[in-house]
């Protein structure tokens, strides 16, 4: 007589554990990617290795980034987004240790340490999509923003940690502790992920509807006008943290420390004004009319910015750059938010790939652009010319009817504890 299993308990879906995860492990994997930008100065200094063989591997991370993003959205789609971040977190696990080994080679296999760094980078991305779906599928639309603009705050927490400990680590000769901490921080979040993360409910297709018909871009170009307005608006907040140091040192006569300081402050206050902003936008039960209002108030901020430096008032300098950091990093959220609502659970995946690989193409174009671009009419006139990419998203940005609801609200409850089951 056979003795049939007991039923296994289902598992219970925590969203704020699920989102303290979430942010982690988006914060470790920009570590991984941006670790490499720190290992310049000694790959060239002590290695021997030119500027463009340096930057060419701080480059790789984010280029295997930018080509998996889409990939793992549909993953994530199809299988769900668990096993995404948790494969995608132990490839990165696996190539970072890969990079430690070539890295302590004599001969230093360069495009091997390059290659590793690139599939290092690739496995990041899966956390890049399926965190953000984990969010917008457990939380509901009166919440989405708030926890969507704490996931937002994971680049710049991820970047400071780098900045603070990476140049410690590899100040003693070797890029070893630097690749280990690396690799422990994301080997954390993969077992991290695998505890906590539960895939959100997949809503069925109505009777009579194919797959290929939940496609959101064949509905409407809502999702594409979306992503033309997250690439315009990523153009000065990319300037604006390349060229701000810079900026203030040469151009405004500042000294590094008071310099930095002043960067180090724009960035922490941004990322507390994606939270704003995305409470403001459950507020007003929209994420298109606050991104509206961001990118009316990144003009004019843009524009005092290059008036207070064409003048060279410290005070006004300061403030300025400020409020213009601040208001150009606050669309992330929404903008990405909007594109996880519009696609639907069956498209969120590969429409957040999409929305992400089209600011990392932007973002790659604005560097050497905007600097050709000061060299030519200066600072104060670039970060006036800057005011035109928000200027241009304006009549691109859908309107606040776009917003409607694709799907029914999802079951998970942001307050509290949601049972379903073990499988998923």
């Amino acid at each position: 007589m056979t003795v049939a299993s007991p039923p296994r308990a289902p598992r219970t879906a925590r969203p704020w554990l699920m989102l303290g995860v979430g942010v982690y492990a988006q914060a470790a994997g920009t570590v991984v990617a941006a670790a490499p930008a720190f290992f310049i100065p000694f790959l060239h200094t002590q290695r021997g290795l030119s500027l463009a063989e340096a930057g060419a591997l701080a480059a790789a991370p984010n280029v295997g980034l930018v080509l998996t993003l889409v990939l793992w959205g549909w993953i994530a789609d199809r299988r769900g987004e668990r096993g995404v971040l948790v494969a995608g977190l132990l490839l990165t696990t696996l190539a970072v240790l890969g990079a430690l080994f070539v890295s302590g080679t004599s001969t230093g296999s360069l495009w091997i340490l390059g290659v590793l760094l690139g599939i290092a980078g690739a496995g990041t991305g899966s956390v890049n999509v399926a965190s953000g779906r984990v969010v917008v599928g457990w939380f509901p639309a009166n919440r989405r923003g708030l926890a969507m603009g704490i996931r937002q705050t994971c680049q710049p927490l991820g970047i400071a940690a780098a900045a603070l400990a990476i140049p410690a680590l590899i100040a003693g000769g070797s890029l070893a502790p630097a690749l280990i901490l690396c690799a422990v921080l994301v080997l954390i979040a993969a077992i991290a992920c695998a505890i906590v993360i539960v895939d959100p409910p997949r809503h069925p297709l109505t009777p009579g509807t194919t797959a290929a018909q939940t496609n959101p871009y064949r509905r409407s170009g809502t999702l594409a006008r979306i992503h033309a307005v997250s690439a315009l608006l990523v153009v000065p907040q990319t300037a604006l943290s390349t060229f701000g140091l810079v900026w203030l040192i040469v151009d405004q006569g500042w000294s590094a420390l008071a310099a930095g300081a002043l960067v180090a402050i724009a960035q922490l206050l941004g990322a507390f004004g994606r939270i704003a902003v995305g409470v403001l936008s459950d507020r007003v039960g929209s994420r298109l009319q606050p991104l509206r209002w961001i990118a009316l108030i990144g003009v004019a901020t843009l524009l005092l910015t290059a008036a207070a430096g064409a003048v060279h008032w410290p005070w006004a300098v300061a403030i300025t750059y400020v409020l213009a950091s601040c208001i150009a990093v606050a669309d992330n959220g929404l903008a990405f938010t909007a594109v996880a609502e519009i696609s639907g659970s069956r498209w969120a995946g590969r429409a957040l790939g999409i929305q992400n690989s089209g600011q990392f193409a932007a973002t790659a174009l604005v560097g050497p652009a905007v600097g050709a671009l000061i060299t030519v009419i200066g600072y104060s006139g670039a970060f006036a010319l800057l005011a035109l990419a928000p200027i241009i998203a304006l009549p691109i940005l859908p309107g606040r009817e776009a917003e409607t609801a694709h799907e029914p609200e999802p079951r998970g409850s942001a307050g509290g504890e949601q049972p379903v089951s073990s499988d998923s």
